[in-house]
């Protein structure tokens, strides 16, 4: 039970450092924004406090020293920096770190954690005083308390008439308050003067304050610590979270604030108006009295509310392992395989009605179960996006670039498996775009730009598949510059006539490259190479779109997911085959007449355009003569439409992705298998290696 506890830490670790790491970046952008410097210190506190509660001694040590320079931030005796945040991010670097050498048993570098922990030692005013080792942490390492429930508690604060002469204002301690949590702040102003009688210099004024908080009573008092002598303090905990019942009524809160006795209430009780209006009335209680007991009446019902509705929302939340979910996939999958070859027995059997019947009944469940597991593992591509924030600040940091990162579509839900693979291309876009898009702040004034350059990267939904666009405002692709390379490295001929969009997928040739000199940031040849092979792993499409000048975008296309998939059944002589149906357009019927007529050239005219297309029987070699009528079906894959001559079109078919074993995997022009209906085994047509071997035929 202690490992399931100390994996729960673990996981919760790295949940924080990736919301730390993000916060860090927003308090740069924003360094006066108290609320994210709170998000920071909470976040190194829970770190700090569960490090030490599951034996993790040097994380909270290390986080302990990194706390005490942001408790000095949010109380206002240290700025924000660039120097702070720079030395942050490498703090949560080597948290990470710890945390890994942890799990693996490897050595950690204490020589870079003391470098750290001295470096920030010398932020606070003073230096270390205490002169304690570089690993020390309070109370001998005593774990911090657990954080507590919310409690509210009802506060009175009357300061002293004179209180604005020690140079304090009530309003910043009632500000201090409402950091702490949810807070009800009413002003109690009967006692102030007429105008003429009036002394400004002294503060009439009282408050009472409703606060829901999970920072105890000792944090309230903390607040008030340098006016407890000059103002009169009540706080009473009004409602510890252990009831849920209805909150006290009007008049029992004015007892027990002390604004009426039990005798006045009696007395009122008597009569037909309602309590508060006959307190009033009676002059036993002022107006904002009153309002002050409805207030706190309506703060504790909302609270409680809100408390009821986060324990159901808790109850149906819970954190399940990815293994499990991959698990219940490949199950899911195996239904989808078996209810296929329920159908195809039933409609064999069309006689017995009742058997098509619960066939259509377990197609029609077995649809809805795997609609819900495919969204089980289904995740925000935002999670992902928000790492690169680091990775455009460090590179161009290191460049000597000024370059900023927005980001749209962080909602954008994508297959867990599919995120997880698309994270190294990505990080190769991105940096190319660093390197040799955006040009540097001299060289941006100098072609009238801004300073900084923009890398807007962002991501939207498109029938089965996700766009995801990375676009860059920097100088662009030089046309010349790539055909100059791609001759010299052979790749292609000086004769050779290419359109633009040809010149710019001679990017993704491998081992090309336009850097003048190897730098560790590019230079190398690899890169956009390893991207298009990553991208067409799963079954997607890169597009490049660049204008000189003005910068570059490059658009890849990304299935949903690779578990399931719809798609297309086609049969040539008696093999059956499957291609994604998220690229076909259409299909055309091709008589042998019409290939006859084309005297041996593999164009098909469709609506006065002409289609290549590649006869898939002579690329398999499959023997036999084809049919006198077949189908061509129109795929487009990166802006190109072209065609697959197959004999028959069967229809659609819900395919379930099995990888090919080793022998096979190698394979040009087929990316995987499946299993029909009736059990036999189907391979699944890689569309683009198809494409490409097809080009280089010609």
């Amino acid at each position: 039970m202690q490992d399931n506890f100390i994996q729960a830490f673990k996981d919760e670790a790295r949940e924080l450092l990736a919301d730390l790491e993000d916060a860090l970046l927003e308090m740069e952008e924003n360094p006066a924004d108290l609320g994210i410097v709170g998000r920071v210190f909470r976040a190194m506190h829970t770190i700090k406090g569960s490090g030490a509660m599951f034996g993790f001694d040097d994380i909270a040590g290390f986080t302990h020293n990194v706390e005490t320079v942001y408790d000095l931030v949010r109380n206002g005796e240290l700025g924000v920096s660039k120097e702070l945040v720079t030395l942050s991010l490498e703090a949560r670097d080597r948290i990470l770190a710890m945390l890994e050498a942890a799990e693996c048993g490897a050595a950690v570098d204490q020589a870079l954690n003391d470098r750290v922990i001295e470096a920030f030692r010398a932020l606070v005013p003073g230096g270390c005083a205490a002169g304690a080792p570089a690993n020390a942490h309070p109370a001998a390492a005593a774990p911090e308390p657990e954080e507590q429930e919310a409690v509210t508690y009802r506060i009175r604060f009357r300061p002293a008439p004179g209180i604005f002469c020690s140079g304090v204002n009530p309003l910043s301690l009632i500000a201090e308050l409402q950091e702490l949590g949810p807070c009800t702040v009413v002003a109690h102003a009967a006692a102030i003067a007429p105008l003429g009688s009036l002394e400004p210099e002294q503060c009439h004024l009282y408050w009472d304050i409703i606060l829901t908080t999970t920072a105890g009573e000792d944090a309230i008092n903390d607040v008030f610590i340098f006016v407890v002598d000059d103002c009169q303090l009540s706080i009473a905990v009004i409602d510890d979270g252990s009831r849920q019942d209805e909150y006290k009524k009007l008049g029992q809160i004015l007892i027990e604030r002390g604004d009426m006795t039990a005798q006045q209430m009696e007395e009122l009780l008597g009569r037909q108006k309602r309590i508060g209006e006959l307190a009033v009335e009676a002059g036993l209680v002022d107006p904002e009295t009153v309002t002050s007991a409805l207030l706190e009446q309506r703060h504790v019902k909302e609270v409680r509310q809100e408390r009821q509705s986060q324990g159901a929302e808790g109850a149906s939340s819970i954190r399940v392992a990815a293994e499990k979910l991959d698990v219940l996939v490949n199950l899911v999958g195996e239904l989808v395989t078996v209810q296929a070859r329920l159908s195809m027995v039933a409609q064999e059997l069309k006689k017995h009605a009742e058997l098509v019947s619960v066939a259509e009944e377990v197609e029609r469940l077995t649809n809805d179960l795997r609609d819900n597991a495919l969204d089980i593992r289904m995740l925000p591509i935002g999670a992902t996006f928000s790492k690169f924030k680091r990775l455009v600040r460090d590179l161009s940091a290191e460049l000597g670039k000024e370059i900023e990162l927005t980001t749209e579509g962080a909602e954008t839900e994508l297959d867990k498996t599919v995120i997880e693979k698309l994270n190294d291309p990505l990080v190769h876009v991105i940096r190319n775009s660093i390197d040799h898009g955006i040009e540097i702040p001299e060289a941006r004034e100098a072609k009238g730009k801004a300073r900084a350059g923009t890398i807007r990267l962002s991501a939207v939904h498109s029938g089965d598949s996700v766009l995801i666009t990375i676009k860059d405002d920097g100088a662009g692709l030089n046309a010349d510059a790539i055909r100059a390379k791609a001759v010299e490295r052979k790749i292609i001929s000086p004769s050779a006539e290419l359109s633009e969009k040809e010149i710019w997928n001679l990017i993704f040739a491998p081992g090309f490259s336009t850097a003048a000199k190897v730098t560790s940031v590019s230079g190398r040849g690899v890169g956009m190479d390893v991207v298009k092979q990553a991208i067409e792993g799963l079954r997607g499409t890169i597009d490049v779109k660049s204008s000189q000048g003005e910068g570059t975008s490059i658009m890849l296309k990304i299935p949903l997911t690779l578990a399931i998939i719809e798609s297309l059944l086609v049969q040539i002589g008696k093999d059956r085959f499957v291609l994604p149906l998220s690229m076909v357009d259409e299909c055309i019927l091709h008589s042998r007449e019409e290939i006859e007529k084309s005297h041996g050239r593999e164009y098909l005219m469709v609506r006065e355009k002409l289609v290549p297309y590649v006869p898939l029987r002579r690329m398999f070699r499959i023997p036999g003569a084809p049919p006198e009528i077949q189908q061509v079906v129109i795929c487009q894959l990166e802006g190109k439409r072209f065609g697959l001559l197959v004999d028959w079109v069967i229809g659609e078919h819900q395919t379930v992705i099995k990888s090919l074993g080793r022998m096979y995997q190698q394979v040009a022009g087929m990316s995987g298998a499946t299993i029909l209906g009736d059990g036999s085994v189907t391979l699944i047509l890689d569309v683009p290696t198809i494409m490409q071997l097809a080009e280089q035929a010609q």
